[in-house]
């Protein structure tokens, strides 16, 4: 057994480094273990909130992660063929944050600060290439074994390990739920499409006549996220000259579509039945998936690393573990309230086909986006500050 009373996070992504580099930050030594060599090049999150930003700064890592992204000051929702549209300014929020915009930036580069951040940090040490096949534990300690037969003694194991998370499996937790029916496929193109709408926003929700498409813009190109109709053969989906012919549904050009990367993915609603056994915690996908549609996810993951690091440095410096149930207490009805039911609501509208009833909604918005006090309080709620409030007054 090696390490003994450190703590041992599983997963390297942006959750798990965060909440290691809080934990180191604040004299706890903290030991990552994460199976893949390389930190991968994720597609899948790219929108950071206000609260978000503000946790990041207290690690230094905001400042250095806006100038890799693209502030986007205002989104929009909006009806394609006829360019009616809602937009929301996030300068509603300037009294309630220091960054009142969502920052567009892809997770991976989050990852790669926090990674090079944590090597810095004498209480850290970062494992790639270090599979987990199995957590143990007893009154005293955590048992993490690896796939070369080495355990890891650990006082607390938190896993971070994602959506078929090692460590939620060893403890036989229920993640129940739902997952959709439907496949995002993610394009990313660098052919710009403010060339012809230069009225939209740097995220943009689009309903359409058969459907919908979200675009998000990123510094030199944009992710646009796809619903196919029909995904029975998925490689045909994703056939080059499939997702060209999406693209031109979009913005129809004589010149084909630059596109970088495609990917697909499916679309969950989770919650596991707790975050807590023992000596062993969870956080991030590990524990709680969504609707992407609103950007919710990571942040969401971001906050629990926080949350969790602050209670663990505490208990560390010596109060009770009782502190860990709080974490469960705090963080869990938020995922359930706030972020799968709120993503669950933001995907529900977009899906919407009937087109008076798309109106209606849409007026619904403009309506809001009028009035200053329901467009804070929309905006509160959408950019995760109202759950955050919530969950500190519990």
């Amino acid at each position: 057994m090696a390490e003994d009373g450190r703590i041992v996070v599983v997963g390297a992504g942006p959750v798990g480094l965060c909440l290691a580099l809080r934990l180191a930050r604040g004299g706890v030594p903290v030991t990552v273990v994460e199976k893949e060599p390389a930190l991968p090049p994720d597609l899948r999150a790219s929108t950071f909130h206000p609260p978000t930003l503000e946790m990041l700064d207290t690690l230094g890592l905001a400042e250095p992660l806006i100038a890799l992204g693209e502030i986007t000051p205002s989104w929009q929702i909006r009806i394609h063929e006829t360019g009616e549209k809602a937009e929301f300014d996030l300068g509603t929020l300037k009294g309630d944050t220091r960054y009142p915009y969502r920052l567009q930036c892809e997770q991976a580069q989050l990852a790669r600060l926090a990674l090079e951040a944590l090597r810095n940090e004498p209480n850290a040490q970062v494992r790639l290439s270090t599979e987990v096949i199995g957590i143990g534990q007893d009154g005293t300690a955590a048992r993490v074994e690896l796939a070369t037969g080495e355990r890891l003694a650990a006082r607390y194991v938190v896993g971070c390990d994602g959506a078929r998370s090692i460590v939620r499996k060893s403890l036989d937790l229920a993640f129940e739920g739902a997952t959709y029916p439907e496949t995002i496929v993610l394009v990313v193109t660098t052919t710009d499409f403010r060339e012809h709408f230069p009225d939209w926003s740097g995220v943009n929700y689009v309903w359409t006549r058969d459907g919908n498409f979200a675009t998000l813009r990123l510094p030199g190109r944009w992710r646009v996220s796809h619903y196919p109709a029909d995904v029975s053969d998925m490689d045909a989906v994703l056939a080059p000259s499939n997702i060209e012919r999406f693209l031109q549904s979009i913005d129809s050009r004589p010149a084909p579509y630059a596109v970088d990367r495609v990917a697909p993915y499916r679309i969950h609603q989770r919650v596991a039945a707790t975050y807590r056994v023992g000596r062993v915690l969870l956080a991030g996908d590990a524990a709680h998936l969504n609707s992407p549609t609103g950007g919710m996810g990571m942040n969401s993951g971001v906050h629990d690393a926080f949350n969790l690091a602050d209670k663990l440095v505490r208990i560390w410096r010596g109060a009770d573990d009782r502190l860990l149930d709080a974490y469960v207490a705090e963080r869990r009805p938020v995922a359930i309230e706030h972020v799968v039911q709120q993503a669950d609501k933001n995907r529900s509208r977009m899906k919407e086909r009937d087109p008076e009833r798309r109106r209606a909604i849409l007026a619904d918005l403009q309506a809001t986006a009028r009035d200053p006090a329901r467009c804070r309080a929309f905006l509160l709620k959408s950019s995760m500050i109202e759950g955050l409030r919530r969950a500190a007054s519990a």
